[in-house]
């Protein structure tokens, strides 16, 4: 009976996940909540607590092909936001989380929702350092439908053609 009562608790439990995270073991869970309290840091415009989750070595990249940042020039963007109590808001909706056989490095793909930007991806690699997963890579995309992408890739070939006319000598 007791088995009963624990199998039904634990039913109830992961059914409250999303069906990504159900049956993840702990590793994946660990992921998953660094990257949950990377949203949740930058939604609060909690400049320390969100780059704390930043490997050294990490890497930012933004929705513009141009923004490739390291963490100490994503600092320097980001934190004059933060300060003023600036943030930003990105909900996970799906996410997919694999870690490596020797379990020291873990890859990521999520769909995210913004008020903005709309449905968005962010992909990346964290690190275990210390026994602490850290942000090596974190790629940031707006997902363009098929159907659309021609058109997208036209304009950005005339408004990239245009900067590099424009900077000409």
């Amino acid at each position: 009976m007791r088995a009963v009562h624990v199998s039904m608790i634990a039913a109830v439990c992961l059914a409250g996940l999303p069906a990504s995270l159900a049956g993840q073991d702990s590793a994946d869970l660990q992921v998953a909540a660094t990257l949950d309290a990377l949203h949740q840091a930058a939604s609060e415009a909690d400049g320390d607590r969100y780059f704390a989750l930043f490997a050294e070595e990490g890497v930012f990249h933004g929705t513009d092909a141009t923004e490739r940042w390291t963490v100490d020039e994503f600092k320097a963007y980001a934190l004059p936001f933060f300060d003023q109590g600036r943030g930003w808001t990105y909900t996970p909706t799906e996410r997919h989380v694999y870690v490596s056989a020797g379990g020291s490095t873990a890859w990521f793909d999520e769909r995210l929702e913004n008020a903005g930007l709309g449905e968005t991806r962010g992909t990346g690699v964290l690190v275990l350092r210390d026994g602490t997963w850290k942000v090596a890579q974190y790629n940031l995309t707006i997902p363009v439908p098929n159907s659309l992408a021609g058109e997208f890739v036209a304009r950005i070939r005339e408004v990239t053609s245009g900067e590099a006319d424009a900077e000409a000598p």
